[in-house]
């Protein structure tokens, strides 16, 4: 014969168990749904930013092409390693301040006024191009990216379309360039 202890603890761990469940079962409900949701979402994406500098273009230009000093105003690159050329054109590899790296290489460079850079890892759950202009102005110059990207994983590209937004690393390199140069910066779309 059962106790009231012993049948009070089997109900305390039965109702447990089914929290348990209907807990993991809501997370599976959850990420399926954010699944089916990337699913729909696009897989190719552009956006644009640009920023007004009080810097001539030759400066902007020398900028963004010293690739091994990004460090020293890019907050997010804690170290960048030099790569052999590809199609005799620069390429290298930035890493993080979170324990990652990401290899890229310039596809087209014209000094000092368009550069198209890509990511060069297939591997990645992204992936695509920069293409920075960089256009003279009255006082100064103007930098224009423009991001052709692609995300593979349908979980990053409901986190890029609805929490970090398609445009955050380009107003972040922006906010970094103006920066480097002593400059407040306002992001244009």
């Amino acid at each position: 014969m059962e106790s009231q202890g012993a049948r009070s603890g089997t109900v305390v761990m039965r109702a447990i168990r089914a929290g348990i469940f209907v807990l993991v079962a809501l997370i599976v409900l959850i990420v399926l749904v954010v699944v089916a949701i990337g699913a729909f979402l696009p897989q190719r994406h552009i956006s644009t930013c640009a920023a007004q500098f009080h810097q001539p273009p030759d400066a902007i230009w020398q900028a963004i092409t010293e690739y091994s000093k990004f460090p020293a105003w890019r907050k997010d690159v804690i170290r960048v390693e030099m790569l052999p050329p590809v199609n005799g054109k620069p390429s290298w590899r930035e890493f993080d301040n979170r324990g990652g790296s990401i290899p890229y290489e310039v596809m087209v460079m014209v000094p000092p006024r368009v550069l198209v850079v890509r990511i060069a890892d297939p591997k990645l759950p992204f992936g695509g191009t920069w293409t920075y202009e960089i256009s003279s102005r009255k006082e100064g110059s103007a930098l224009r990216i423009t991001e052709a990207g692609e995300i593979y994983n349908p979980i990053f590209r409901v986190a890029a379309r609805f929490v970090l937004g398609y445009s955050r690393t380009q107003e972040q390199y922006l906010q970094a360039l103006g920066a480097k140069f002593g400059e407040p910066v306002t992001i244009e779309k």
